[in-house]
């Protein structure tokens, strides 16, 4: 009997075994090449796959490489230094595609995982507008530390919180918001002012001023009269953010599961920051809610307050289902992303503005007359005057084309998806190149690699002659919801400065982007500031 019990335990450990086995096999070799067979059938082409890795090792080695100095001089072709790898592969394998419709689509591996490059415009805009086909891919659990914001939440949870953080990001709201946005930057331009002293010129780097401005912004608009608790939330992210990025790059090419759970010192820092954050947080909403049951509360536009309201709202009008709204785990994670995203997409927009604009002296000259003409020399920015800022816009646009703070969107199939001419299996990933797409010459013509704001004169869809080209916030139902106080914020800020100073790049300054959580100066922005003469 006994050695019949045993005789089914070694035949269940065997069998498990060889289960094990063979998932690890499928996973790392037969379903890797039985994808790749698949796609190559329909006119896809990229490397052979190589067993676990992929393409990381020769991806990681050029990136590495092309990260390790800054660029020759000051060119826009930026695409073969932030992306060189998939630079490389669009140009060897996307003209060899046999079907017309699917040209310049590829393949890259990452690790044993496909990830189908798309290019043509019409599969583009079919991938960030099917919402139900093409989802969001699971986050790296280190990137989720971050935020389990709208960007990292997926289902029916981002519908709900998309439904009620929307009101707040209405246009209408964001005029309210003007009076808030000019405070923290008129206390910048001030500043710079005071450190000209007599001579009228400063020499700085602009990307830790504007990164603070950014900062100061989000935290007024989101907490009003608590922006300085506000203030120590961003700082705290920041340092989380640094870590993050730091563990992602440490942890090898390929992620390694359990990872973020190892004792290490900055995974205990880690831990820590979320702990002191979710504290801050949940004091200044534990504040704001008692002072608006006492009817106190003088914020009445900050967002922290229309995402309660609108929370209450959605609770109180479905009061019998206890799936509705939103907790108050939620807000927290919500108000971090606020700051998160908030402050990295602004702060990025206006450093390359200033970067663009000192290299091109006859548009700062022509955005400065507009602003004189429309604002005046001294007057305070109004929302409606923002509105009619027709070449600041035009201005902003194409820096959004040239540098948008996103470079890039992934989305998964969850099962056999069709993709224009394309089948798709489950499993696959999409990769949508923000940044290729806004340089492709054959989109945007030969001269898609320089800076002409004209080309958005009349306005997106005349640029883009109604192709789907254009996507510096997404698209789709998934499309920033902070776009509006994005740019709003943005044409006050450079509004202000283009009042104030002119301004030209310093000789120290050094071409060299960078994407960290956004597409970034690496070496800062080095720029020499002069008193405008009136």
């Amino acid at each position: 009997m006994e050695a019949s019990l045993g005789t089914v335990a070694l035949t269940v450990v065997l069998v498990s075994i060889v289960a094990w086995a063979w998932s690890l096999l499928n996973w790392v070799w037969f379903r890797p090449k039985k994808l790749e067979r698949y796609l190559r059938q329909q006119g896809l082409a990229g490397n052979s796959y190589r067993l676990l890795f992929g393409d990381l090792k020769e991806s990681s080695m050029m990136h590495k490489q092309a990260r390790s100095k800054p660029m020759n001089h000051l060119s826009h072709d930026i695409v073969p230094h932030i992306l060189p790898f998939l630079h490389q592969t669009v140009i060897t394998y996307g003209m060899s595609s046999l079907i017309c419709q699917i040209c310049k689509n590829s393949f890259i591996w990452m690790g044993p995982t496909l990830r189908v490059n798309i290019l043509n415009p019409e599969d583009l805009r079919d991938v960030l507008n099917r919402y139900d086909d093409f989802r969001k891919p699971l986050s790296n659990p280190i990137t989720k530390v971050l935020s389990q914001g709208l960007v990292n939440i997926d289902g029916e949870k981002w519908t709900k919180h998309r439904k009620i953080i929307n009101p707040a990001f209405h246009l209408e709201k964001l005029k309210f918001m003007v009076p808030t946005f000019y405070q923290s930057c008129s206390e910048m331009i001030d500043t710079w002012e005071n450190l000209m002293a007599n001579e009228g010129l400063l020499e700085l780097d602009v990307w830790p001023w504007l990164q603070s401005l950014a900062g100061d912004v989000i935290s007024r608009a989101a907490f009003g009269s608590s922006y300085e608790e506000g203030k120590k939330i961003f700082q705290l992210l920041k340092e989380q953010a640094r870590i993050g990025a730091t563990l992602l790059r440490s942890a090898t090419s390929v992620y390694i599961p359990g990872w973020r759970f190892l004792p290490s010192k900055m995974n205990k820092r880690m831990k820590e920051i979320n702990k002191e954050i979710r504290v801050l947080i949940m004091d200044i909403i534990n504040k704001r809610e008692g002072t608006i049951k006492a009817g106190d509360d003088i914020n009445k536009d900050d967002l922290l307050r229309m995402l309660l309201e609108s929370n209450s709202k959605e609770i109180k009008e479905h009061e019998n289902n206890k799936n509705v709204g939103m907790s108050i785990e939620d807000v927290i994670e919500e108000c971090k992303l606020f700051y998160f995203v908030g402050q990295e997409t602004t702060s990025a927009l206006l450093v390359w503005a200033m970067v663009l604009l000192s290299h091109n002296q006859n548009w700062q000259n022509r955005a400065r007359e507009e602003v004189l003409q429309v604002i005046g020399s001294n007057n305070t920015p109004t929302f409606d005057a923002l509105m009619h800022l027709h070449v600041v816009t035009m201005v902003l646009l194409e820096v959004l084309r040239l540098y948008p703070p996103g470079v890039e969107v992934s989305r998964i199939t969850h099962k056999k998806t069709q993709l224009g001419k394309l089948s798709l299996p489950a499993g696959v990933d999409v990769y949508v190149p923000i940044l290729l797409v806004h340089h492709d010459k054959e989109l945007w013509g030969d001269d898609a690699d320089e800076f002409k704001p004209e080309r958005f004169s009349g306005g997106v869809s005349k640029a883009t002659n109604n192709r789907f080209t254009y996507f510096p916030f997404g698209a789709g139902p998934r499309i920033c919801i902070g776009q509006n106080f994005a740019m709003m914020e943005a044409k006050l800020a450079l509004s202000l400065i283009l009042q104030h100073f002119t301004f030209e790049l310093s000789s120290s300054y050094a071409h060299d982007p960078l994407t960290y959580t956004t597409l970034q100066p690496q070496s800062g922005a080095h720029i020499i500031l002069r008193k405008r003469r009136y």
